[in-house]
């Protein structure tokens, strides 16, 4: 039983690799707790938040949400620019990257990576402004998914793998949000509803990010280097898992929901609903939901 047990160790630390001792003492990475926690204050918030506002008025948000989607626009923006220049300064291989092979410059990425875990938690603020509006049919099962499992997968990638091969996702990802939150931060103001065209191709970006991301991690499996291959196939299959959804939503969302959109969209502005990350981001549903109070002013 023990050789058994000394065999099923070694084979899962060929498979995943050993921990990062890099990372040790870093912010939330030391003990897998805390995220736990966090993930499941997020599913009963998720769970209650609806409950607690049902008989409640909605909040507008509509000042703070201008705020929070301009941060998170410059937060994705900076974490691509330094995964980009910190890359290219290292001169990382596209198709497979390993952990250690690049010195000072691996650190650099392994510093920027922490803030792209950080900023999964930051995201579950998307779903809580959802509860505060009364938006509750835009908190989809892709919506909570994504936001469940991304914090929790990026603990276990920041303790093993927090450079090397990692970064290639999580640099499409930072350029998608750049254009998402940003999309969301002008959506916040009415005057720039009408001109905001480019939701639909958004979520059209994320399905190609995934495509391209099974692309390049396959690239990793053929032709290996020291990068853990259990990672490999595990972010494949989480790939697949995420444009099996993102398909539905956009199925249904552009192309059975056709009707139904004409007819909403003649009795609001153009632009004002924006369909995205599962979820679309509708101000106009709001502002029917408070006709029997006074306006409010912002």
């Amino acid at each position: 039983m023990e050789n058994f047990d000394a065999s099923r160790s070694t084979y899962f630390k060929a498979l995943l690799g050993p921990r990062d001792t890099r990372v040790k003492g870093w912010f939330l990475l030391d003990n897998y707790i805390p995220t736990f926690i966090c993930s499941v204050i997020y599913l009963l918030i998720v769970w209650l938040g609806p409950k607690y506002m049902k008989n409640r008025q909605p909040f507008s948000c509509r000042r703070i949400l201008v705020v929070y989607n301009l941060g998170l626009t410059l937060l994705s923006l900076y974490m691509f620019c330094e995964l980009v220049t910190g890359v290219w300064e290292s001169s990382y291989n596209l198709f497979c990257q390993g952990t250690r092979s690049a010195g000072e410059a691996d650190m650099k990425i392994i510093r920027v990576l922490w803030w792209y875990y950080f900023s999964k938690l930051i995201e579950f603020m998307d779903t809580f402004f959802f509860i505060l509006r009364k938006n509750n049919h835009q908190i989809t099962v892709l919506h909570v998914y994504h936001h469940a499992t991304m914090l929790n997968i990026w603990w276990f990638v920041m303790n093993w793998v927090p450079c090397g091969h990692s970064y290639f996702g999580a640099t499409l990802n930072s350029f998608i949000h750049v254009l998402m939150y940003s999309y969301y931060g002008l959506s916040s103001v009415p005057s720039m509803r009408p001109y905001l065209w480019w939701k639909k191709y958004i979520t059209q970006g994320q399905l190609l990010q995934f495509v391209l991301t099974i692309i390049q991690t396959t690239c990793g499996v053929i032709w290996p280097c020291t990068f853990p291959l259990g990672w490999l196939y595990f972010q494949i299959g989480y790939m697949i898992s995420l444009i099996t959804l993102f398909t539905n939503f956009y199925i249904q969302t552009y192309k059975k929901g056709a009707s139904r959109r004409k007819e909403h969209l003649k009795d609001h502005q153009n632009g004002s609903v924006a369909a995205v990350n599962g979820h679309t981001n509708s101000f106009s549903s709001l502002e029917n939901n408070v006709k029997p109070r006074k306006q409010r002013k912002d």
